[in-house]
């Protein structure tokens, strides 16, 4: 099972003074909204800490590219919109000190909502071909607006 979300400030010490009132931890739980255990372990937390703030810090390896990287690699997918990811990867890394991999490049462009797409091939119309399509909308649309 996942881990549920912090219980807020509020209700941390809505928690504590409730039980330091007296009132029952089925109760404090029922009225909060939250496990008992949860309530247990806050007002000990509380005990112990005299706090009940959270310091959890955040998870996971910190970004290579931070918000400033983000508007360079925009930049850079602005001047060449054709170039491969392995070329921008080039060019990002060309002047900066980090160096990001192809596929660190790859995700931010999909983050950034910059996904690639392949042309739909359609062949080029003729003088003829435009003259034959003029020719059946003048024919055949008319016909059909009659059927409407």
């Amino acid at each position: 099972m996942g881990k549920c979300k912090d219980l807020s400030e509020f209700d941390k010490g809505l928690i504590v003074i409730a039980r330091r009132l007296g009132q029952s931890i089925s109760k404090i739980a029922a009225l909060v909204g939250c496990s008992r255990s949860a309530v247990v372990s806050i007002y000990q937390k509380w005990s112990k800490e005299g706090t009940v703030v959270n310091r959890r810090q955040g998870h996971g390896w910190p970004r290579l590219i931070d918000a400033r990287g983000k508007r360079r690699l925009a930049r850079v997918v602005r001047s060449n919109r054709r170039a491969a990811v392995a070329q921008i990867a080039q060019e990002v890394n060309a002047g900066s000190d980090r160096k990001v991999s192809e596929y660190t490049v790859h995700h931010n462009l999909l983050r950034m909502g910059l996904h690639s797409r392949r042309p739909v091939r359609v062949p080029m119309l003729t003088p003829v071909h435009r003259r034959k399509h003029q020719q059946w909308a003048r024919e055949v649309l008319p016909s059909m607006w009659m059927l409407l």
